[in-house]
């Protein structure tokens, strides 16, 4: 059963790309703060447009932003938060206290949240919802310490997605973009077999052209979570394509 087909946004910061993603079918949006110039009002503009299309938003935030940042972005309509780089258990841990309410972490409460269309909720019905449903926590997968600590990193409670960052670990490995090699093969049946084991969700990112690797993810592994593409590479393929078109008439 899939948990999620997601588009990537890195440089379409108007609503559009939202109603467009809603229409294409995307049932959640990968709003990315690591590789894009986004501000936090940018993320939370299409965080309030994602949650009123129904489609559901995760935010990923850069390396070591420190909880604060984090606080933002959920307060600004995020349901979940993208980790990228966690080596460690303890990293791991750190991202799930950054996402929760106390007693199970350090989240601080406000009132008035996108969440809740800015309505009054009781405090205690906030911290419910939310600790639940809105701050899913994924951990990316991009590192080769976090490779061989991925068993303990997946079992952390708290942790619900484990996802397969696959450049910036095919580069640590010292095999970047070699798919088929049998390292970055292990790796994957690593990640998968830790989220079954745990229970987790495992998820890909990173393959867009490679829609065989994710086919077999999806089918052999599990995934049930896939990042499709991001807005920029969609944009530039439709152009390549639509070019292509044009210079066919002139050639005829």
């Amino acid at each position: 059963m899939w948990h999620g087909i997601a588009l990537g946004v890195k440089v379409v910061a108007s609503n559009e790309i939202i109603l467009l993603a809603k229409a294409a079918g995307y049932d959640s949006v990968y709003i990315d703060l690591e590789h894009s110039v986004f501000s936090l009002k940018d993320a939370s503009r299409l965080c309030s447009a994602s949650l009123l299309s129904k489609i559901t938003p995760f935010v990923r935030v850069p390396y070591q932003c420190g909880n604060g940042f984090v606080q933002r972005v959920l307060d600004g309509g995020a349901m979940g938060i993208v980790f990228p780089h966690v080596s460690t258990v303890e990293e791991a841990k750190a991202a799930v206290e950054s996402t929760k309410f106390p007693p199970r972490g350090r989240r601080s409460l406000t009132a008035a949240l996108p969440q809740f269309d800015f309505q009054r909720v009781a405090a205690r019905e906030v911290i419910q919802q939310l600790d639940s449903l809105g701050s899913t926590v994924f951990i990316m997968v991009e590192t080769s310490e976090c490779l061989g600590n991925i068993e303990a990193i997946a079992a952390v409670e708290g942790v619900d997605v484990l996802l397969l960052g696959a450049n910036d670990l095919s580069m640590e490995l010292g095999i970047l973009g070699e798919w088929e090699h049998e390292l970055f093969q292990a790796a994957v049946s690593a990640i998968a077999t830790a989220a079954k084991r745990a229970g987790k969700i495992f998820g890909i990112a990173g393959l867009y052209t490679r829609p065989d690797i994710c086919t077999r993810g999806v089918r052999e592994y599990g995934a049930r979570y896939i990042l499709g593409h991001l807005d920029i590479g969609l944009l530039a393929m439709a152009m390549h394509k639509n070019m292509e078109h044009l210079r066919a008439m002139e050639a005829a």
